[in-house]
């Protein structure tokens, strides 16, 4: 692909997208950072509300740029600038130990609130109080592989652009909506009004996930809320909730790390709606 245009991190270019790692500079550029190939390839694919492109640019090493012609390609007809850069150049911006040699700059890509209820979603994962951004990312990425609708961070839960909850997503951030900085109370409210009930995930839950499966209580729109790994939820958050659901431990472990239950718990919904098949005649 040709000799890199951009051999130092002092580019304005790159210095531009370094700063995307804070923050403050990431709220008030509407743009966060996406590595990988598997992230720019579905930041190339998406498109904004408006239809407009999220990638608005791309670094690449010429190596990176041989191996990943097609994401390339993807790149140039999203209308994204793209930059073959020195491997030094793609170090500086990276978070990560070992580069893969794509960068994507992204525009927010998160949804209304009020978007996702008249959508009338029938799987919802709310993540109140979660501060760990690969525990964030995983969840989104495990709501993504259970068919959930959309995804609601709340006022006191991590960045969703934070570097690390971009990679720990690997390209789910881009299936499926995803409201920020919803007070959790309002989350519950407004999910309650549109006719979703709200399932609080907890080890100490009253209610034994296998006994709300055998009741046949969980076919119908559903909300699962999920809180800090390290001390769970606060009672305001539970009592918030028609019922804290405990994911059983059949053998000797202490319990589930949140990613862990978040999928049980969504997949356990997941087939929970789904139409049964009938039996072969």
């Amino acid at each position: 692909m040709g000799t890199p245009e951009l051999i130092s991190p002092r580019s304005p270019r790159v210095a531009a997208a370094r700063r995307l790692a804070r923050r403050n500079f990431r709220g008030k550029e509407r743009r966060f950072i996406a590595e990988g190939p598997q992230a720019v390839r579905e930041a190339a694919a998406h498109r904004g509300s408006g239809g407009e492109s999220t990638l608005t640019e791309l670094f690449a090493t010429p190596e990176a740029a041989d191996r990943y012609a097609d994401i390339v390609a993807a790149a140039h007809r999203a209308g994204a600038r793209v930059h073959l850069a020195d491997r030094d150049v793609l170090a500086d911006v990276s978070q990560t130990v070992t580069p893969q040699g794509l960068i994507g700059v992204c525009r927010f890509l998160d949804s209304p609130f009020q978007e996702i209820l008249a959508a009338k979603p029938a799987l919802v994962a709310v993540l109140a109080h979660v501060r760990d951004p690969g525990n964030a990312g995983t969840v989104l990425r495990c709501a993504d592989a259970a068919g959930a609708d959309a995804v609601v961070l709340t006022d006191a839960s991590v960045d969703l652009y934070n570097p690390k909850s971009v990679r720990a997503s690997v390209g789910s951030l881009f299936h499926l909506p995803v409201a920020v900085g919803v007070p959790v109370e309002q989350a519950v409210r407004g999910l309650r009004d549109a006719g979703v009930r709200i399932l609080a995930a907890d080890g100490a839950g009253a209610d034994d996930l296998d006994d709300e499966l055998d009741a046949g209580t969980m076919g119908g729109p559903t909300a699962w809320v999920f809180g800090n790994e390290a001390w769970g939820l606060p009672e305001e958050t539970r009592a918030l909730a028609d019922a804290v659901v405990r994911v059983p431990i059949h053998g000797r472990a202490e319990s589930l790390n949140l990613a862990t239950a978040a999928a049980v718990c969504l997949y356990a919904s997941a087939r929970a709606q789904r139409p049964r098949r009938a039996p072969d005649a």
